[in-house]
């Protein structure tokens, strides 16, 4: 009777994980796609973080929760920012030191784990977002792994698989048992 419990527990934990596993990456696919490429969470931006220049703050592969919007000429010396360093290329590093101000305001940056500051000054409208010191390791590499097109696909496809084969097999196991009851429970034929 133990190992019955034990089963259904197991059971119901296989179900559970395996549904919360469809839902987060199907969040994550919806989200992604819905606001071209980047995840969004209560407000805040998912970052993939894909060097080590902010190390050992910010691990490479680690995602990274940021603040979009705002005044971008708002920052200080230590402040943490994502930066567009070409059209399709962010980087995250600190504020080294603040120029200018208003309209002219620049930043010059500099990784964590780097030796000198970035060569070119940070124009405040390149600045996308804050960091808010948000971060979970390792996980960006199932994050960049997820919004591929491959990634997508796969992500979306192997739990609802999963999900199903394992609905299945539950769904067989338990006709298999009404059988079994059935044929304890019917009398012996008489002669």
């Amino acid at each position: 009777m133990k190992t019955i419990k034990i089963k259904k527990w197991l059971s119901n934990i296989v179900t559970t994980v395996l549904f919360a596993t469809l839902l987060f990456m199907g969040f994550v696919v919806i989200s992604s796609k819905a606001s071209g490429g980047t995840p969004n969470f209560l407000g805040y931006q998912l970052k993939t973080v894909l060097s080590g220049s902010m190390e050992p703050g910010i691990h490479t592969g680690s995602i990274i929760a940021v603040k979009p919007g705002g005044d971008m000429t708002r920052f200080k010396k230590g402040d943490v920012i994502t930066f567009k360093a070409s059209e399709d290329k962010l980087i995250t590093h600190r504020i080294y030191k603040v120029k200018g101000s208003g309209a002219n305001t620049s930043y010059v940056t500099k990784g964590d784990n780097n030796d000198a500051p970035d060569l070119e000054p940070v124009l405040a409208n390149n600045v996308v977002a804050q960091y808010k010191g948000f971060t979970v390791p390792y996980v960006g590499y199932g994050m960049e792994f997820a919004q591929s097109k491959k990634g997508t696909t796969l992500l979306m496809i192997v739990p609802g698989i999963l999900l199903l084969i394992y609905s299945v097999l539950t769904i067989w196991k338990a006709i298999r048992e009404v059988e079994v009851t059935k044929k304890e429970d019917t009398p012996p034929a008489s002669n």
